[in-house]
């Protein structure tokens, strides 16, 4: 709860059941690198509005690409297997024969014995050659969800409030002293701040609707429903905070004014 609320709130006109409210944005997020690498495109600008889902910013993954194609080529590569398997083929049958002669009595049991002993070294390196195959298809499944990374999208429907970092910047990751590249606000649904006295506890509660009417200049008058209502007081003002959420399925709501909030029935 914002301290303009908290000082503004119970001098609000509370004999006609309004009060003072703030019209906020949902929630406002940093756009961040979860590498750090070279920004190649900034798809937005202060000021765009944005879809849950929306590409925002491109980052530089010729590096993955590259690992991506060779994995691939791998894993759709045959030529390995089909190597150990015709090894193991050929060793398969010199064991037979190898056994036939030994049944009368034309070679040693060393003889035979050395034939399986092959054998079991083209069997494993069969098996590896199947390994190396799949841990390819394993390596391009990571390279791509590595590669989708490198393309930063909306987690929600909300607006660019800023945008911190160019094309060709270097973005590094975490929350320290790297910079964000982009500042994104959700502007579906808003929320509603409000203050009330703790004679209105009680005829408050959650689930219930309000009319928010913004300020002047701005005209409107509109349905918002209670979604938080605070359980613990502000004893120097005898108040407590309750905040409402706010419809603005077209984006026509601009968030950051103040308001005024009535609940009709109390």
């Amino acid at each position: 709860m914002t301290t303009l609320l908290l000082l503004t709130a119970l001098a609000s006109a509370a004999t006609n059941n309004t009060f003072d409210c703030l019209i906020e944005p949902n929630q406002r997020i940093d756009i961040r690198s979860p590498a750090n690498t070279l920004i190649e495109k900034v798809l937005v600008d202060r000021g765009s509005m944005v879809k849950a889902g929306d590409a925002l910013v491109i980052l530089d993954g010729s590096v993955e690409r590259e690992a991506y194609a060779q994995a691939q080529q791998r894993a759709e590569s045959e030529a390995e297997v089909r190597v150990a398997r015709a090894r193991a083929d050929y060793a398969s049958d010199k064991l037979r024969r190898r056994e036939d002669l030994l049944a009368q009595n034309y070679i040693s049991s060393q003889d035979r014995d050395d034939a399986a002993a092959e054998l079991r070294v083209a069997q494993a390196e069969l098996a590896l050659a199947m390994d190396n195959r799949k841990m390819a298809g394993t390596d391009m499944q990571r390279l791509n969800a590595v590669l989708r990374q490198r393309t930063l999208r909306a987690p929600f429907s909300g607006v660019v409030t800023e945008r911190l970092q160019q094309p060709g910047e270097l973005a590094f990751t975490g929350e320290g002293s790297a910079k964000p590249i982009l500042r994104l606000a959700q502007t579906n649904p808003l929320r509603v701040e409000v203050v009330l006295p703790v004679a209105m506890m009680g005829k408050v509660g959650i689930g219930k609707h309000a009319e928010v009417v913004p300020e002047a200049p701005l005209q409107g008058r509109w349905q918002a429903q209670v979604k938080v209502v605070d359980r613990v007081f502000d004893s120097a003002s005898g108040s407590f905070g309750v905040r409402l959420e706010l419809a603005n399925p077209k984006g026509d709501i601009p968030a950051g004014v103040r308001c005024k909030v009535s609940f009709p029935g109390q």
